[in-house]
């Protein structure tokens, strides 16, 4: 039963660390919101900020590869 025990332990040590953390996801999440909000009421627009946000976190190939696949598809929709 002692491994029971240990194991509940260890588990509940997971759980509670696990829910720390959520918390601070929380808090970050809330922060990220009010940049944008901040950059918003400056005359940026949040919706074009995300997107270059997402593109910097991509290698170089892989925006040239995502740019180059945008392209065939606006031609494609005569968006050009």
């Amino acid at each position: 039963m002692a491994d029971g025990n240990v194991a509940a332990d260890q588990l509940r040590l997971f759980i509670e660390r696990i829910e720390r953390l959520e918390e601070e996801k929380k808090g970050m999440q809330d922060d990220i919101r009010d940049v944008y909000l901040e950059a918003k009421s400056q005359g940026y627009d949040p919706k074009t900020m995300r997107t270059v946000v997402r593109l910097r976190k991509l290698e170089k190939n892989d925006r040239d590869e995502a740019d180059a696949l945008l392209e065939i598809y606006r031609a494609a929709l005569g968006l050009s």
